[in-house]
């Protein structure tokens, strides 16, 4: 009998238990048998001290992928690395470009990796594997690579640019999602979706000879999504028939009611503390 695959959330942006703390960000844990990863880290050493409390030891991991070089899912690389300098870093190469969002007032914030997680994947160079297409973190965990953007409804979720001067749009090449195979179909894992939910889960798909999708977890960028973008994603998950969907992170207040009124029996909370075990 294989191993189960055991994913725990060591960080999201909500939390129910008071030995617990959430923030605005996302980690993934995932444990196969004797081999683990982090599926992003937060925006800062939170996930350290969630993970203890959690009884999960992060100086064991055997990787970090990282879905896109957002501060708030890269913010504890430097942190976990130092825990376990063993960990090898999957990743797209455009994790380490500048990374900005407009303001409503016109200004700009950086919202990229920072420069100290930047120097740290500097310092680790020989363990970093960038890649642009699929890869295997792990043996039977999968990451997408770079996503095709297909619909027509589907974009960034956001004002994002290159550059501080908001001249430059930035398409986030490097958004990725990470996925596994269990006996029910497909669990897939979302850092963001800035390649779009649909997107990202057709992507998947292609990859697999259409395996079905049993789970969705993680942020989808629906915050500022308008009617047509929500109503057409949720028309795509009907089709898709997911059977556990946890939207998190920045799937957004209204996307995520939204979401567990169409779907009730499907809907699952994937908050802070979170854990899900899959048979394969």
């Amino acid at each position: 009998m294989r191993d189960p695959v055991v994913v725990t959330v060591l960080v999201e942006n909500t939390v129910h238990s008071v030995k617990l703390m959430g923030e605005h960000g996302l980690a993934f844990h995932v444990q196969i048998g004797e081999k683990s990863l982090l599926f992003d880290t937060g925006q800062s050493r939170l996930l350290i001290r969630n993970a203890k409390r959690l009884g999960v030891d992060l100086s064991r991991i055997d990787a970090v992928a990282l879905s896109h070089g957002h501060y708030d899912h890269t913010g504890g690389l430097r942190a976990v690395w130092a825990l376990a300098p063993q960990a090898r870093l999957h990743a797209h190469p455009c994790v380490r470009v500048e990374h900005w969002a407009r303001n409503p007032d016109g200004t700009a914030r950086a919202i990229g990796i920072s420069s100290s997680q930047r120097s740290a994947i500097l310092a680790h160079d020989s363990r970093v594997h960038f890649n642009t297409s699929s890869a295997e973190p792990l043996p039977g965990i999968h990451l997408t690579g770079e996503i095709p953007r297909s619909t027509d409804f589907e974009d960034v979720g956001g004002p994002f640019f290159l550059d501080k001067a908001v001249t430059r749009p930035d398409p986030i090449p490097d958004d990725q999602a990470l996925f596994f195979d269990t006996r029910e179909g497909l669990v897939v894992l979302l850092g963001c979706a800035h390649a779009g939910v649909v997107n990202t889960v057709r992507q998947i798909r292609s990859l697999t000879h259409d395996r079905p999708i049993h789970a969705l977890m993680g942020g989808m960028h629906l915050v500022a999504a308008g009617p047509r973008r929500i109503n057409s994603t949720v028309e795509a998950l009907r089709e898709l028939n997911v059977q556990r969907l946890g939207p998190a992170h920045c799937t957004g207040l209204a996307a995520t009611a939204r979401l567990w009124h169409e779907f009730p029996e499907a809907c699952i909370p994937c908050i802070t503390g979170s854990q899900f075990t899959f048979h394969r």
